[in-house]
């Protein structure tokens, strides 16, 4: 088969964190019972007039703002025409058009996997509200929820020709994107629940050739793994129908999660379809430059901005800084711990390790200060108390081996490490004498092993320091432990 490209043009649509929908008053949230944060505006009926959400226009003027696009002096709502039972109106309020969306022409950059980034330009950014839910019923048959229907969402769209080729980069684009909007805090990113839903459009072409294909669009993906495979098996399924001399449909095709294979939807719609024009209840949004700077003034430091400092400043990894940066609430506690005096490579190790291995099994969340985050409870462990670890010890008080004992207990209890090592006595053996005397113990108990060690076997080194650190629960200090075996062994 000859080698080909996978070029992938993505559209991300994430529904925005405000309380009430884009053009009235009813609440947004997550599930519920159907059809029960309706009102006569979202539903559609003959009379009413739509108004405009305040707070979620200036949530996508500083998504534009962070994506580096240009943001209009002028910018129009349009009616998007099609006919679907999840629409009530049948059209969709959304934007249309080159330069009239909130934002366009911008780029963000991800990490290329060769230490440095690549550019994903960005065709635009508009907002729209977002469709209905179609549910099937469990005597049989379908209905329509309706408690999504005019939920603001932004829809970002990746410029062709794609900039994308392949899983990875896909995925990459997906992860720095995501990351991107909590900090944001303008959408909270699951995936799983249809608040960020990504639709890549996939293409193939011979290496070498300047002509893309004809591109198919994978709906139904829920997950970034399922990005990454839906786009992989895509690019193998057009690759084989052009070898064995067949022609690729535009079409929008679903993923099978079961089988993971894609499988024909419906034929894709062009442009023209929709028959796009000014929605005549919206009148036209007009920013001011001064008021697109102050939003400007609230941006974060983003997520790769930081990824970027931890790699210089603190000379993480690019997987440890990548752990760190990927959840805000997570650079926030690490950052923390560096103000409070932690060396930032301990606490790196501390939280990508222990620390994130006991929150995935609690089901908790390691906090600053608040008490919960997205319905998950916050670690009674704060910085301090990993900062107060990380310094005892560095001063030789406690073993490494020791710290994970007293960080588990502080975890269940709260407890400082302090008040932990005092309680149990878990300090280390400093006085030679006492350590010479478990050694003593260990070579006694072990005349078989000293005389291979003495016969020239000195591996055995490893197997009486870890006798030793046994006798002593872990409590003496292993480099000083194998000093002191080498001159009892000698003297034997």
């Amino acid at each position: 088969m000859a080698e080909y490209i996978t070029s992938v043009g993505m559209e991300v649509h994430a529904e925005l964190l405000t309380n009430s929908k884009m053009f009235c008053r009813c609440e947004v949230g997550f599930g519920g019972m159907p059809n029960t944060r309706v009102c006569p505006i979202c539903i559609g009926l003959p009379g009413t007039l739509p108004v405009p959400n305040r707070a979620a226009v200036e949530m996508v003027i500083k998504t534009a703002l962070a994506l580096n696009c240009t943001v209009p002096v002028d910018s129009v709502f349009h009616r998007k025409n099609y006919f679907y039972p999840d629409l009530p109106k049948g059209y969709q309020v959304s934007q249309y058009g080159e330069t009239n969306p909130i934002g366009y022409n911008g780029y963000l950059e991800i990490p290329d996997g060769k230490g440095g980034t690549k550019k994903i330009h960005i065709r635009r950014v508009h907002l729209e509200e977002d469709t209905g839910k179609l549910m099937h019923l469990p005597g049989g048959g379908s209905g329509v929820d309706y408690n999504r229907a005019g939920v603001p969402l932004m829809e970002i769209v990746t410029e062709f020709p794609p900039d994308i080729e392949g899983p990875e980069d896909a995925r990459n684009y997906l992860v720095q994107l995501r990351a991107l909007l909590l900090y944001l805090g303008v959408c909270d990113g699951k995936l799983e629940q249809g608040s960020m839903r990504c639709e890549p459009n996939i293409s193939v072409r011979l290496v070498g050739s300047g002509t893309y294909g004809t591109k198919t669009e994978i709906k139904n993906l829920n997950s970034f793994k399922t990005v990454q495979m839906g786009i992989e098996f895509e690019g193998k399924r057009q690759a084989e129908v052009i070898e064995s001399g067949g022609t690729v449909v535009q079409e929008t095709r679903g993923w099978n999660e079961a089988t993971n294979t894609t499988f024909s939807m419906r034929v894709k719609e062009s442009e023209a379809d929709y028959r796009y024009f000014p929605c005549p209840d919206l009148i036209p949004m007009e920013f001011a430059r001064e008021y697109v700077e102050s939003i400007r003034a609230t941006l974060p430091e983003l997520p790769l901005a930081k990824l970027n400092r931890y790699l210089k400043d603190f000379g993480l990894s690019e997987y440890d800084a990548g752990v760190l940066v990927s959840e805000q609430y997570w650079a926030e506690f690490f950052e923390e711990c560096v103000a409070q005096g932690a060396d930032p490579k301990l606490a790196c190790n501390w939280m990508n390790g222990d620390f994130a291995r006991l929150l995935n099994e609690s089901g908790q969340v390691g906090l600053v200060s608040a008490d919960e985050y997205d319905g998950k409870p916050a670690s009674k462990i704060r910085p301090r108390h990993l900062v107060e670890l990380i310094k005892m010890i560095g001063e030789g008080t406690i073993s490494g081996k020791i710290a994970k004992t007293v960080f588990e207990e502080m975890f269940v209890s709260g407890e400082s490490a302090a008040a932990i090592v005092e309680a149990k006595g878990l300090t280390v053996i400093n006085d030679d004498s006492a350590l010479v005397a478990i050694i003593n113990q260990v070579l006694d108990g072990n005349a078989g092993q000293v005389q291979q060690y003495k016969e020239g076997k000195e591996s055995l080194i490893g197997f009486f320091v870890g006798q030793v650190m046994k006798n002593s629960g872990g409590r003496a200090d292993p480099q000083k432990v194998q000093q002191l075996l080498r001159d009892a062994l000698g003297q034997r």
